[in-house]
């Protein structure tokens, strides 16, 4: 089982924002099904408009969602954060002078104490890097029991930027989650998505944090593949043993033959990193001047996973 809890404040007596509720239901969209349709996560909304997010509010719905025995859970925050003396918090609507919102520390000592087999926290605001950490002797750490990941749209001394109605963090995350981090499989993983923000943000401004305490990496959503299993599972057909290389002739050029689909095969391996042509730009002037071709070090290690039988 998976669940969510996805939350977004616009409506703040004082600074009010612009594009939180709207970031909380674009990740509803985006989570709710697999590309294909397949349900995914079931998503619970906590909207400013809908009724108000309070203090007790956000940490009644945070337990809720954590006290959880099987399965992935995930907390998603869009809004306010603000960062004191006693640490950093998610702003809430009632936030007061000396009570800001929900503190950051608390809700991971929540998903520390969780007993579901994935947390995943997901925080588009302000000082949002600080989760997770702790000082010990001046020295800061981060403190995450296993399986138990953050990932967050600033560091701990950043702003987080909103443009054209929504976060810049959660735009890259909505499109890293409808395919732009989707591997070849068309897995979608965290450590995937955050490669995707940390290209894309800049280096001045506002870097995204991750954090993870994982022994294995789980896909948050899954999209169509760039190449189909049955394909990717001919890698040790074509390249047999310790093969690599393969030589091509105009035969392999001739429609509606065994060689012809072999090659539609290689052309979908090198469209996607794993197969290269030696000694010619494309495969087709491979195949026509009698060249070779050769995997890539992704082709390779994808050979190793078909003959290990991981996929």
């Amino acid at each position: 089982m998976r669940r969510a809890l996805l939350i977004g404040i616009n409506d703040y007596p004082k600074n009010p924002l612009k594009g939180c509720e709207n970031d909380a239901l674009r990740m509803q969209s985006v989570l709710e099904i697999h590309e294909n349709g397949n349900p995914n996560f079931d998503c619970k909304l906590l909207l400013s408009s809908k009724k108000s997010v309070t203090r007790s509010e956000v940490r009644k719905n945070i337990k809720k969602l954590f006290n959880h025995e099987k399965g992935t859970t995930l907390l998603y925050f869009s809004g306010h954060g603000a960062t004191t003396v006693a640490g950093t918090y998610l702003v809430t609507q009632d936030a007061k002078p000396e009570d800001v919102g929900v503190s950051l520390m608390e809700i991971v000592a929540i998903a520390n104490n969780s007993k579901a087999d994935e947390v995943i926290i997901i925080l588009d605001c302000c000082y949002a890097g600080d989760a997770g950490n702790t000082i010990d002797l001046n020295e800061r750490k981060v403190i995450l029991r296993e399986g138990v990941s953050i990932l967050a749209a600033a560091s701990a001394d950043q702003y987080s930027y909103e443009k054209n109605d929504g976060g810049i963090f959660t735009n890259i995350i909505y499109d890293a989650l409808k395919g732009s981090a989707a591997d070849v499989r068309g897995k979608i993983t965290l450590s995937g998505i955050y490669y995707t923000a940390d290209v894309f943000l800049n280096a001045w401004s506002q870097r995204p944090v991750f954090k993870s305490h994982v022994s294995h990496m789980i896909s948050l959503r899954n999209c169509t593949p760039k190449i189909s299993l049955k394909i990717l599972r001919k890698l040790p057909v074509y390249f047999d043993g310790d093969t690599t290389g393969m030589t091509l002739s105009e035969n392999y050029l001739k429609s509606k033959t065994p060689l012809a689909t072999i090659m539609k095969h290689l052309q979908k391996y090198q469209d996607n990193g794993l197969l290269a042509p030696i000694e010619a730009s494309t495969l087709h002037e491979a195949a026509l001047h009698n060249k070779s071709c050769s995997l890539t070090a992704l082709g390779c290690y994808y050979k190793s996973l078909v003959k290990q039988n991981r996929l």
